[in-house]
């Protein structure tokens, strides 16, 4: 129960937190309204970096999405052309991270990442379709069990600074296993085939447990 009301945070949110607080006590001393404004501003800061632990179905047949949000698009489109993809067609599921949201991203699927590719860019606002093609992103190439190529992209938002990789090229991961997080409102994007897709545009996911899309 308390890890549920407190969960533990990224290691990204230690030093925003620790910058908060300092702020809020600073502000403490000008007027205890601004030390209030602070102390809610620290409470968010823990909120947005939270980092629970999951439920993850552990099967191959299935892929789990990758981040907590609204799914914002589910449609067939041409792959990723910073991956050479852009000449075949795909399934893809878009998925809208506010500031509210875990940012905490998880892997599809069980798999080894072949390739990753980081693209600096703008910051539109991540629920626009150009975000995923001119904002600053980054690519996870991975090769789940059953030898069918899943791409994973991490899209900054409009007010996300960084984007944070957990992972590396060749690293073999678990369904649902962590493989970075994005700060301060984002988008995941997920292409794949030989799936069918489970869920629709308004759903609600929760990454490492909602089902995308099934064999």
């Amino acid at each position: 129960m308390f890890s549920k009301i407190f969960p533990k945070i990224h290691s990204e949110g230690y030093k925003f937190l620790i910058l908060s607080g300092i702020i809020t006590l600073i502000l403490y001393t000008f007027s205890n309204f601004l030390g209030l404004v602070g102390f809610v501003l620290t409470i968010w800061v823990y909120y947005f970096f939270r980092d629970p632990e999951r439920v993850v179905i552990e099967d191959n047949n299935y892929l789990v999405s990758p981040a907590d949000g609204e799914i914002i698009k589910v449609e067939e489109v041409d792959g990723p052309k910073e991956l050479g993809l852009e000449n075949k067609r795909l399934k893809k599921i878009s998925i809208f991270m506010n500031v509210f949201d875990c940012h905490v991203n998880r892997t599809p699927c069980a798999g080894r990442i072949e390739e990753i590719l980081y693209k600096p860019g703008k910051f539109f606002n991540a629920s626009l379709d150009k975000a995923s093609e001119d904002n600053e992103r980054n690519y996870f190439k991975i090769k789940d069990t059953q030898n069918n190529d899943i791409i994973v992209v991490q899209i900054a938002g409009l007010v996300a600074r960084r984007i944070v990789c957990e992972s590396s090229k060749e690293q073999e991961l678990q369904q649902g296993e962590r493989i970075g997080m994005i700060r301060f409102g984002s988008r995941a994007d997920v292409y794949y085939e030989n799936y069918e897709p489970l869920v629709k545009v308004g759903q609600k996911a929760i990454s490492g447990e909602t089902l995308l899309a099934k064999k």
